[in-house]
C-alpha cells in the first residue's frame, strides 16, 4: 500500500522500528530531557521567539483547535474565522459551542483569501484573528504575509492553524507576527496520529494566564506549567512523542528547510506529470503538502479513490459533503519519493485507459 492521504502519512522505518518497541515509564529525567528538546526543536523550526513555549496535546488537531480557542479568548474578544471549507467551518463550530463572538469571513470552496475580503472587516473593533493556513479540505493555502500584514495592522491576536502545513511549507511565527501555530504529528512530521502540538508567543501566554480556566485536560496553565520540567499534567502518548523526537532530530541535522524543499519538489513533480491527464487543479493557491483534483463531466471522483485502493493498493485522500464526487486529493507528505509518483501516475493513466477517469 502507498499511501498519498494528507494523513496519517507512511512513516520512515526507523519510526515504524520505534513502534515496535515496549513503551517506557515517562515521570523520568530522560523523558523529560526529551520533552525540553522536542519544545526548543519545534520553536526552531517554526520560527518563533526563544520566549515562546509549546504545549504538547494527546489528542487530534481539532482537540488543539479547541483547546486555544478556550485558552486564548472569552467573553471579550470579538474574532475573524476564515472558514474556506471543513477546517474552517470547525473553527466556526468551537466559537459557538463556547460562546466567543465571532464572525465568519466565508470563501467558496477552492477559492483564496484575498484583501478585498478583509478589508470589509478593517477597524471593525475585532480582537482576533482564526485561520487554517492550508484549508487541507480543499487544498487552498493562504498566503501569511497577507494574513500578517491586516493583523499587525488592525492589532489582531492571530491564531494560525498550520496542521498540515508545518515543515511542508515554511513558517516564519515571529516575523509574521503569529501568536499561535498548531500543528499535529500525523502530518509533516510523519508519525502516527495522536498528538498535537500548540506554540504560544508571549502575547499568548499572557492571555493563557490571565484568562480563566474552563477545561481540566485542555488548560495550557497546567501544560505550560508541568512543561517547564519537561512533563505532561496527565499521561500522553509517549510512545510518539519519543516518535516525534526521533523525526525532529532527524530533520534538524540536514535542517528543516531542505525537509520542506523535499516536499515541495515531490509536490512539483507530481504536478508536471499529471499534464496530460484529464484532471485540472482546484485551485491555483496550493501548499506543497497537498494537490487537489477535479474530475471532468460525468466522473467519479470518488469512484477513482475507491479503485485506486481496492485494485492498485494506493491510497488517495477523497472529499466529504458536496464536493465527494467531483475532487479528490494527493498528498505530498510522509514518506513518499519522486517514485511513488510513478506509481501513482500510472494507475491514473490505466483508470483513464478504462474510463473511471
Amino acid at each position: 500500500m502507498i499511501n498519498f492521504t494528507v494523513g496519517p502519512v507512511m512513516s520512515e522505518d526507523y519510526i515504524l522500528e520505534m513502534g515496535k518497541e515496549q513503551v517506557p515509564y515517562f515521570r523520568t529525567p530522560e523523558f523529560s530531557k526529551i520533552m525540553l528538546e522536542n519544545e526548543s526543536i519545534v520553536k526552531t523550526f517554526a520560527g518563533a521567539s526563544a520566549a515562546s513555549r509549546v504545549c504538547f496535546v494527546t489528542g487530534s488537531g481539532t482537540a488543539s483547535m479547541e483547546a486555544t480557542v478556550i485558552n486564548c479568548f472569552n467573553e471579550g474578544d470579538r474574532v475573524l474565522v476564515v472558514n474556506g471549507g471543513s477546517f474552517g467551518e470547525r473553527f466556526v463550530e468551537i466559537c459557538r459551542i463556547h460562546n466567543i463572538d465571532y464572525t465568519e469571513i466565508k470563501l467558496t470552496p477552492g477559492h483564496t483569501l484575498t484583501s478585498e475580503d478583509l478589508s470589509n472587516y478593517d477597524g471593525s473593533h475585532y480582537t482576533g484573528f482564526i485561520v487554517n493556513i492550508h484549508e487541507t479540505s480543499t487544498g487552498v493555502y493562504y498566503n501569511p504575509e497577507l494574513i500578517s500584514d491586516y493583523c499587525k495592522k488592525n492589532n489582531l491576536f492571530l491564531v494560525v492553524d498550520a496542521i498540515s502545513s508545518f515543515m511542508a511549507d515554511e513558517f516564519r511565527m515571529q516575523e509574521w507576527g503569529v501568536n499561535v501555530m498548531i500543528t499535529g504529528s500525523q502530518k509533516a512530521l510523519a508519525v502516527p496520529p495522536g498528538v498535537s502540538l500548540v506554540v504560544l508567543d508571549e502575547a499568548a501566554l499572557e492571555r493563557v494566564n490571565s484568562n480563566k480556566t474552563t477545561c481540566m485536560y485542555l488548560d495550557f496553565k497546567s501544560m505550560l506549567s508541568n512543561g517547564e520540567r519537561g512533563q505532561t499534567p496527565f499521561t500522553p502518548a509517549v510512545g510518539i512523542l519519543l516518535q516525534i523526537h526521533e523525526r525532529l532530530k532527524r530533520v534538524e541535522e540536514i535542517g528543516v528547510d531542505k525537509e520542506i524543499e523535499r516536499v515541495k519538489n515531490l509536490a512539483e513533480d507530481f504536478r508536471s506529470k499529471i499534464k496530460d491527464l484529464p484532471l485540472v487543479f482546484f485551485s491555483n493557491n496550493m501548499s506543497n503538502a497537498v494537490t487537489t483534483l477535479k474530475v471532468t463531466e460525468g466522473k467519479d471522483a470518488y469512484s477513482a479513490f475507491e479503485s485506486l485502493k481496492d485494485e492498485y493498493g494506493i491510497w488517495i485522500c477523497p472529499n466529504g459533503g458536496s464536493l465527494k464526487h467531483e475532487i479528490f486529493r494527493v498528498g505530498h507528505i510522509g514518506a513518499l519519493k519522486p517514485e511513488d509518483n510513478d506509481i501513482l501516475i500510472k494507475a491514473l493513466n490505466d483508470l483513464v485507459r478504462r474510463e473511471i477517469l
